[in-house]
């Protein structure tokens, strides 16, 4: 008899963005004739940078031919686009990385949902709140959230409000947690930490023997000098940090998917005896027993965003969605709204007016101004009573929604 794995059925029976989605559609039935902005779902609008588009043409062109052809590649990825990453991203920061510390994949999110594969199911795990949804959910698959409560948390997961009252800087833990989950520049808030803020996390996860989840997705839209780009600028990271970067938001490769992982060889855990085990190894052995790799043609187009044609296209997308940002922000705040985020990230995090739950304002946007966002509690109770906005639309839809809140807020 075929059992399954009874954690996905702990799962609540739809993922978030598909009841956006479904909101949605049943909206577009009813008013074919309305023109929607949709501003919640963190996909890019601009076109991939060209650099990019001819070196996978080139790539596909030496497929084709019997001397420059390429079947399978390694499953950590080539040296050529490791050695251009770690040139380009680590080594300006006075980071050193060796090659076999980075391992390519098909993009963040499949990395950062199956880094748990590595790790027992008793390890107790900490998530920002509000928190990107493939954290909790990958766990809960795994079987370490335990039992969904009322209040929409897991009795097994520590969380670590971002509110505020906080200024949007989570607080240390005050019980042991096993792993950390960070995402700065933050999604959904577009908040982030200064390096001593996040040297607090780094000493912590040293003291007590815990591993830090950091994902930088977002760091290229970094502006202020104060914010790390990589937790490895932080004096003592190697020792206890994992870090996922992302091509997909920086380089327009959301439909392409490419993005790497750093596993330090410092960083261990332990095992049933007490011993200290290399995550690098271990994720080694996963990727080549599960992952045959990033395509060819996929990873040589994400070489050339290190050209010096690649780095002045992929830097004019990154400051279009930037400007957006702040037409979106300053929009907002002139109807009086108060808003975060938008300044190193491209994520607004919208407070709705009093009278609105996060579900009520996004039914009003969506109903009397036709913009879509995406509803705050859907990230974390702690996202109740906010409203996420990207700016990664076109300019002319950015400026317009602004234009439509303004008339219906």
């Amino acid at each position: 008899m075929a059992l399954i794995n009874d954690n996905f059925i702990k799962l609540p029976g739809s993922y978030l963005f598909s009841d956006i989605a479904k909101k949605v559609n049943a909206f577009k039935n009813e008013h074919p004739d309305k023109n929607l902005i949709r501003l919640g779902i963190g996909d890019v609008t601009r076109p991939i940078a060209q650099a990019c588009i001819e070196a996978m043409h080139r790539a596909t062109d030496e497929l084709s031919h019997l001397a420059s052809f390429h079947g399978y590649g390694p499953e950590q990825g080539y040296d050529f686009l490791i050695e251009a990453i770690i040139k380009n991203d680590f080594e300006p920061r006075g980071i050193k990385l060796s090659n076999h510390e980075v391992f390519i994949n098909d993009g963040a999110k499949s990395d950062t949902g199956n880094i748990g594969d590595i790790f027992n199911k008793n390890n107790r795990i900490a998530v920002t709140d509000p928190v990107y949804p493939v954290y909790v959910d990958s766990n809960v698959m795994a079987g370490r959230a335990g039992i969904l409560n009322k209040n929409g948390c897991w009795s097994d997961i520590t969380y670590l409000p971002c509110t505020e009252e906080n200024n949007f800087v989570p607080s240390l833990p005050s019980e042991q947690v096993d792993i950390i989950y960070l995402c700065y520049p933050n999604n959904p808030t577009g908040t982030t930490l200064t390096k001593a803020e996040l040297k607090k996390w780094v000493d912590y996860a040293i003291a007590n023997n815990s591993i830090i989840f950091f994902d930088a997705a977002y760091e290229a839209f970094i502006r202020e000098e104060d914010v790390p780009h990589s937790i490895y600028e932080i004096e003592g990271a190697r020792r206890c940090a994992i870090e996922f970067r992302s091509f997909s938001k920086t380089a327009g490769f959301t439909g392409v998917r490419c993005g790497y992982t750093i596993i330090p060889d410092e960083v261990t855990a332990k095992d049933c005896n007490g011993d200290d085990i290399q995550l690098n190894r271990l994720w080694l052995r996963r990727q080549c027993t599960k992952f045959n790799g990033t395509s060819y043609v996929t990873q040589r187009a994400a070489e050339a965003i290190y050209s010096e044609d690649g780095k002045e296209q992929v830097k004019a997308n990154i400051d279009y969605y930037m400007e957006n940002a702040r037409i979106m922000r300053e929009g907002l705040q002139k109807v009086g709204m108060k808003v975060y985020g938008g300044c190193n990230s491209p994520y607004l995090w919208l407070k709705t007016p009093v009278e609105y739950s996060s579900w009520q304002f996004f039914d009003k946007l969506l109903n009397d101004a036709n913009v879509v966002g995406t509803p705050g509690v859907g990230f974390g109770p702690s996202g109740e009573g906010f409203l996420r906005l990207t700016a990664f639309g076109r300019r002319d839809d950015c400026i317009e929604a602004m234009h439509r809140i303004e008339k219906y807020i």
